[in-house]
């Protein structure tokens, strides 16, 4: 009995220094800076003679958050203007939680930082499910003053594209046919853009879509998988390029954390992302 209690003290503490170890790896991981990851995509109705134009898309910011301090949301958006975009693209989740004092905490440490960026075309904003869940106009007006044009179920020209920011499926904040609607009436190649993939299957069925808020799973163990996926369909739309049909999806992982500021096998990324023509 002795030497088996001896054991089971012995495998318990090995437990809990791995256990720990991974932690604190998930812990680094997720304050990191973020993967760049590249694609070309065409787009069927690319305007006659317009250049490709390179798109940068970031995502869950998640300001104020346990993987977001103030000194590392600078370091971010200066990551993101490092890769020279013609267009910067931002999906939504900007604040972290649910609560709105949250959000307006983090609001002018947010308007400060989105003002480094200074891209050609300028950028592109949507909101997510915690910037709706908290308090929205705050977030809104704080991204805004950041220099960025927020679309909820609108669309603006930019460019050669006509961009249509859907509203946010996980939050109910959707409205597809409005967008859609609102889409028709401008020039331009049509690029979809939203928080949370789910809303892919009510888009036209050549429709281009980034997007964001799976956080590629955050945590993925070996084997196992991802823990936990935030979308109606599973690992369906949980991260990267999807292809179904004729629609095409990225997927970022995003730049900060939920929940638990912890990130294992889904580190934060951006995407550089070349939009051009049809290629014969």
């Amino acid at each position: 009995m002795p030497r088996a209690s001896a054991l089971l003290r012995y495998l318990a503490g090995v437990s809990i220094v791995v256990v720990l170890a991974i932690l604190v790896g998930g812990w680094r991981a997720a304050h990191r800076d973020p993967v760049i990851r590249r694609v070309t995509l065409s787009l069927p109705d690319w305007p006659r003679g317009a250049p490709p134009i390179r798109v940068a898309l970031a995502s869950d910011i998640h300001a104020g958050g346990g993987a977001m301090p103030a000194d590392r949301l600078v370091r971010m958006i200066d990551r993101i203007a490092a890769t020279n975009p013609a267009l910067v693209i931002l999906a939504g989740d900007f604040v972290d939680g649910h609560e709105g004092r949250t959000a307006r905490a983090a609001a002018p440490s947010l308007a400060a930082a989105l003002r480094r960026l200074h891209p050609l075309l300028g950028t592109i904003a949507v909101l997510g499910n915690h910037d709706n869940d908290s308090d929205s106009a705050a977030v809104a007006r704080a991204v805004r003053a950041g220099g960025a044009t927020v679309l909820e179920n609108e669309a603006a020209v930019r460019g050669p594209l006509v961009i249509g920011g859907v509203g946010d499926a996980y939050s109910g904040h959707d409205r597809v046919a409005r967008t859609v609607a609102a889409m028709q009436s401008k020039p331009g190649a049509r690029l979809f853009v939203t928080h949370s993939p789910d809303v892919a299957t009510k888009l036209p069925p050549t429709a281009t879509l980034l997007a964001g808020h799976t956080h590629c799973g955050q945590i993925v163990l070996p084997l196992i998988g991802a823990l936990w996926v935030p979308s109606r369909y599973g690992n369906r739309y949980r991260c990267g390029i999807v292809r179904e049909g004729g629609r095409t999806l990225v997927i970022t992982a995003g730049l900060g954390t939920s929940m638990v500021p912890v990130r294992i096998g889904a580190p934060p990324d951006i995407w550089l992302v070349t939009l051009g023509p049809r290629r014969n």
